[in-house]
């Protein structure tokens, strides 16, 4: 069962970013509502689920969600995770993105949104709080906008299905076999997948899997553990469906992740 955290009580409007840490336990999340200014959902480890019109998706720490002003959201976490929510007032963020929107999340701004939380609260006399908000935003703005993070099901017996596969991405169970756990049929349960995510559970697996293969990798595994724990048969296998989907190796992606530095 999920459980319901609630919203702090007496909001008050940023000035310009007010930054709020905290952390999210496993199956926590906070219900659907919008602020009156923008607000950008990030997690300095673990994994976010955050679903905003009509669509449901997850974000690791090399991602972060623009979500504009007036825009009804839900946040939670499937494992747990260290919640960091940045407040931006409604005129200071207006040019960043008009609908929300996924961005990398590069070292800079990374170090950037750590400082904003480590100085949050503390009052000064010589703006420093104020250039680094600024500094914030002008890496948002300058953020490379992703086409998307691995899309999540809404629907109750699908979200149980990818939570299971999320938990071991080296289940093997196809759609005939899930069909039989969800007591429906494999075409009725392909047809209900790709009408609620919008691609086949094929697909979504291999996404998944890449995106545990991130996670995994940022939290320490090598190459050839990662492999193991998402199920795949060698690490060459693992390193070419890596190379085959994003285009460089493992490590050459982590190394960028690190470095900051774009891929050509």
């Amino acid at each position: 069962m999920w459980e319901p955290i609630e919203v702090p009580p007496g909001l008050v409007p940023p000035r310009p970013i007010t930054v709020r840490a905290q952390t999210i336990p496993a199956r926590g999340y906070f219900a659907e509502h919008a602020h009156r200014w923008h607000q950008i959902v990030y997690a300095t480890s673990g994994v976010l689920t955050v679903a905003v019109e009509g669509r449901s998706f997850v974000i690791s720490p090399e991602q972060a969600v623009w979500l504009p002003t007036g825009v009804r959201h839900r946040v939670g976490s499937l494992l747990g995770a260290q919640f960091r929510s940045l407040w931006v007032a409604d005129e200071a963020g207006r040019d960043v993105a008009e609908h929300p929107t996924v961005f990398a999340v590069q070292p800079l701004l990374r170090a950037l949104i750590l400082e904003a939380v480590a100085i949050e609260g503390r009052e000064g006399d010589d703006g420093y709080s104020g250039r680094v908000a600024t500094l914030i935003l002008d890496q948002f703005r300058r953020a490379r906008p992703l086409p998307g993070a691995l899309p999540w099901p809404r629907e109750d017996s699908l979200v149980g299905l990818c939570e299971a596969l999320y938990a071991d991405p080296a289940d093997a169970r196809g759609p005939e076999e899930w069909g039989r756990e969800l007591g429906l049929s494999a075409r009725t349960l392909a047809r209900r997948f790709e009408t609620d995510i919008g691609m086949s559970l094929r697909s979504w697996r291999r996404r998944l899997r890449l995106f545990r293969a991130v996670e995994l990798m940022g939290g320490g595994l090598s190459v050839t553990e990662t492999a193991m724990q998402l199920g795949y048969g060698s690490t060459s296998a693992f390193v070419y469906a890596f190379r085959t989907e994003l285009g460089s190796s493992p490590q050459a992606y982590m190394h960028e992740q690190v470095s900051g530095r774009p891929r050509q």
